[in-house]
C-alpha cells in the first residue's frame, strides 16, 4: 500500500495494515479466497473486527481525528475496506477500491444504508485477470445501489493502477 501515499495529502497520518493470514506463495491476505471465488460478506468478519478495533485505536495511539478517517484498499483490501464500512457504519468518511471487488451477498438494505452518500473512488483495470472487468461492473452496481457518491474510473491495465489511475486517486483525495 506505500506505492500509494503519495496520492494523499502530504500532513494525513498514513498507516497500512497488512492482512492477517499469511500466504503460502508469499503474502499476506485477508481472508483465504480460491481465484474466480467471491467471499461472502460473513467471510470477512474477522478481518473487520481486527481493522475496526485497529481504527478505534488510532486516535488514542496516533492521536487522529476520529472523524477523519478514510479507507483505501487494493484488491481484497478494497473488499475489507467495503466490509468494514458496512459492518460499522460511520467508522469512515470515504473508501478508496483500488481493483478491488465488493463482497458477495452484501447487497441488502441493512448492509447499503452504511454506504450511502459515501464517497467512494473505484478503480477498475479494463483488463484485469484476477477481478475481472464484469465483477468490477457488479460491484459499482451494488454502490449505486446504495446511494454511493461513486466516482467510478477505468483504465487500460491489468491487477494494477496506472500512472493516469495515480494522478485521478490523487485528486480525488485532494478534493476530500
Amino acid at each position: 500500500m506505500w506505492i500509494f501515499r503519495k496520492s494523499t495529502p502530504v500532513n494525513w497520518l498514513k498507516i497500512a495494515p497488512r492482512g492477517l493470514l499469511a500466504e503460502p506463495r508469499g503474502g499476506y491476505s485477508w481472508v483465504y479466497q480460491e481465484y474466480g471465488v467471491w467471499p461472502e460478506l460473513p467471510a470477512f468478519d474477522t478481518a473487520v473486527t481486527a481493522v475496526a478495533q485497529f481504527l478505534r485505536a488510532l486516535p488514542r495511539v496516533y492521536n487522529a481525528d476520529p472523524d477523519h478517517i478514510y479507507l483505501m484498499g487494493f484488491s481484497q483490501g478494497a473488499a475489507v475496506s467495503y466490509a468494514t464500512a458496512m459492518r460499522h457504519p460511520g467508522i469512515a468518511r470515504a473508501i478508496a477500491g483500488l481493483v478491488g471487488f465488493i463482497p458477495d451477498a452484501c447487497a441488502t438494505p441493512t448492509n447499503l444504508v452504511a454506504l450511502e452518500d459515501m464517497p467512494i473512488f473505484m478503480a477498475v483495470g479494463l483488463e484485469d485477470k484476477l477481478v475481472p472487468y464484469e465483477r468490477a461492473l457488479g460491484c459499482a452496481g451494488v454502490l449505486r445501489q446504495a446511494d454511493a457518491q461513486l466516482s467510478f474510473n477505468e483504465y487500460h491495465t491489468g491487477h494494477k493502477l496506472n500512472s493516469q489511475g495515480m494522478r485521478d486517486l490523487h485528486d480525488w483525495w485532494h478534493e476530500r
